[in-house]
């Protein structure tokens, strides 16, 4: 089953669901813009409109994408409007792109749960939407921490 989120800098998000047991692959990439096939730098302008995003795979036998959704929520600011820590753009936007019409309601769901628990005390500007087309980043981007040798 497929993912796929959007929660600041695609680098770290990355690395946090490769963590997750039953997570079967990762690919970071831009969705959401008014581009195809936009490069890195064309992305970094912030005026494609496309943001940083982490598709994930995963094992429903093994994890359930309430599951994931919890990791998405606790991986990032939901709170914080075209930002995480010090990347400021649209492109670091917190984002839910939904590949069914299950995910969406359970995503919807999750943030109204979540918003109602008041665990944040500003409103979750996370934005869900139907997953448009994909764009996989160049490869330096895949598991950059790892290449790294960050983790």
């Amino acid at each position: 089953m497929k993912a796929t989120f959007g929660a600041g800098c695609f680098w770290c998000v990355e690395h946090e669901f490769r963590k997750i047991k039953g997570v079967t692959s990762t690919a970071v990439g831009y969705m959401g813009g008014n581009m195809k096939n936009p490069t890195y730098e064309d992305v970094c302008t912030d005026q494609t409109g496309h943001a940083e995003v982490v598709q994930v795979e995963f094992d429903p036998s093994v994890i359930s994408y309430a599951q994931i959704l919890d990791v998405f929520w606790h991986c990032h600011d939901p709170t914080s409007l075209n930002r995480q820590g010090p990347d400021v753009g649209k492109q670091y936007r917190s984002a839910i792109f939904c590949h069914s019409q299950e995910q969406e309601k359970e995503a919807k769901q999750s943030k109204e749960s979540l918003q109602k628990s008041g665990q944040f005390k500003k409103d979750i500007v996370t934005e869900i939407r139907t997953a448009p087309e994909f764009y996989k980043a160049e490869e330096y981007h895949q598991q950059y921490y790892t290449k790294c040798g960050i983790v």
